[in-house]
């Protein structure tokens, strides 16, 4: 896998680094990028399921309005 080097406020890092319970930069950064990749494929499927379900209502024939 490719990598890439930034660079980061050291605050930032220390405070991340103490938060996940990590002792290597390096990998307390990457620990939180994975996380909020894996929470957006959470989001993705669970408004795609509700989003899927919107749709199968909206198809359905609806009573005329008395």
């Amino acid at each position: 896998m490719a990598q890439v080097s930034i660079s980061l406020d050291a605050e930032l890092v220390v405070e991340v680094m103490v938060l996940a319970g990590i002792g290597t930069p390096q990998d307390a950064v990457e620990a939180v990028v994975r996380d909020y990749i894996a929470r957006g494929h959470r989001t993705e499927t669970r408004t795609e399921f509700k989003d899927r379900h919107l749709r199968e209502v909206d198809a359905k024939p609806q009573e005329p309005q008395a």
